[in-house]
């Protein structure tokens, strides 16, 4: 099976055709496509491309929905100081199908 490592929102993901991902927020619509022409490694059955070969690769994706993550919340505490911080967040996120990955 055909898969490729694709480098979006300063992180690295490893995707196939099919696959479903969530991905730091990007500007688009559910329904729209997204294309990805930052691919880092491919590979297909022993077919191993990285670096130059692949200056033309794209991965096609369509956005599915945008959501949010579970909530982090951070606790700062130190003892005997009466000092305390609750900071929290939760992360926008993009889920992406994978359609097509072209060479």
């Amino acid at each position: 099976m055909a898969y490729a490592i694709i480098k979006t929102g300063g992180k690295q993901y490893r995707v196939a055709e099919g696959d479903v991902i969530e991905v730091e927020k990007l500007d688009a619509e559910p329904g729209a496509e997204a294309t990805f022409s930052d691919v880092i490694f491919y590979a297909n059955e022993g077919d191993i491309k990285t670096g130059g070969a692949l200056e033309n690769a794209t991965v096609v994706a369509e956005v599915v929905a945008q959501t949010k993550a579970p909530k982090v919340i951070a606790y700062k505490y130190r003892r005997r100081k009466g000092y305390h911080r609750t900071v929290g967040h939760r992360r926008k996120l993009t889920q992406l199908r994978i359609k097509s990955i072209s060479v």
